[in-house]
């Protein structure tokens, strides 16, 4: 391939320059990306719970009404190429949100599929359309794009969540829409009994709505399916929350797993064009990500950039909570993922 060259750049006369800039055209030969191959544009990141957590304790405080609906925190790329990127990785958005005891919001749905994940704290409550779902620590509650929700705490002190959304692919889509409540229009859901029994599920329409219909997976039921898993081609046990519709992922644009690391076992490298936010739910360790060494601990949230070789070690074994885009690529044909020989 042949790199551009100062004299490669000057070449075009000045007066025929001037008519591109007039005419908003742009010589290819002169991109700085164009032909770059494997080239990265973001270095893994983590938000230490030792820092973040006095924040949020700090910014609780703040009780203007316009706050407790929204006394949200987001997690934002230092690697951001621009102000109104808000991405963690990729197109993945991810937020610490802080709700009181005696707090609620109002409901509300919009075109983002969200999820939360809970780090902290005890008797607070999401409403999905018409179902309610507790909120207790290492539980997952999904809020699909156009459900209602609402949430209440009935209980004492803080509850801490992290939330994750699509953000950042509806704003490049131009598809992101908010809609404040009343209420109209909520679909009727299916309830959660229906599914007590793994591999035996409702004859229903899996197309009817690109979500799972249940909408808390319980840390109690990840963490009993997480140490019945085998053991994987990586060196970790991991498994995936699923809609149990079709076995699919969780909703259409974000794709969760709780991965259990074994003490003492480097898993082996791997990458994925995917993007990952992981929140580590108990253990400590180390990962190693491209050139950058992350030490992590008990609620830390950290990011692994697409196409970035990535290994863990945790020396008394750990437990990750990890969100990914990776449904997106796979739908479109562009999902590349591969251990390192």
């Amino acid at each position: 391939m042949r790199v551009s060259s100062s004299s490669e750049t000057n070449m075009i006369p000045a007066s025929l320059r001037e008519k591109m800039v007039d005419t908003d055209l742009v010589p290819l030969w002169e991109s700085p990306t164009a032909h770059k191959l494997d080239v990265q544009r973001e270095q893994a990141h983590i938000w230490p719970w030792s820092a973040t957590r006095p924040i949020l304790t700090e910014t609780a405080q703040i009780s203007s009404p316009k706050v407790v609906e929204r006394r949200v925190l987001s997690m934002v790329n230092p690697f951001s190429k621009t102000p109104e990127d808000e991405a963690t990785t990729g197109t993945i958005s991810a937020t610490l949100q802080t709700l009181l005891a005696g707090e609620i919001a109002r409901p509300h749905r919009h075109s983002m599929n969200a999820l939360r994940f809970v780090m902290e704290g005890h008797g607070a409550s999401t409403i999905v359309d018409g179902k309610d779902c507790p909120m207790e620590p290492g539980d997952l509650v999904l809020t699909p794009a156009w459900t209602w929700h609402s949430h209440h705490h009935n209980g004492q002190g803080a509850t801490i969540w992290m939330d994750v959304l699509d953000v950042d692919l509806q704003l490049y889509l131009g598809t992101d829409e908010f809609q404040p409540g009343p209420i109209v229009d909520q679909t009727p859901q299916v309830v959660d009994s229906s599914f007590a029994v793994a591999g035996i599920v409702p004859d229903l329409d899996a197309t009817e709505r690109p979500y799972s219909p249940v909408f808390r997976y319980a840390w109690k039921d990840a963490v009993t399916a997480l140490y019945a898993a085998p053991i994987g081609e990586d060196g970790s046990r991991r498994v995936r929350y699923v809609n149990p519709l079709n076995g699919q992922a969780v909703m259409a644009t974000l794709d969760c797993y709780l991965t259990g690391l074994i003490a003492g076992l480097a898993t082996r490298e791997f990458r994925t064009t995917a993007n990952t936010v992981c929140c580590v739910v108990a253990g400590q360790g180390v990962s190693q990500i491209g050139d950058r060494q992350i030490k992590w601990g008990e609620k830390d949230v950290f990011t692994i950039p697409q196409n970035t070789w990535v290994t863990h070690t945790s020396g008394e074994g750990a437990q990750i909570f990890m969100v990914t885009d990776r449904e997106i690529y796979r739908k479109l044909g562009l999902l590349k993922e591969s251990f390192k020989d």
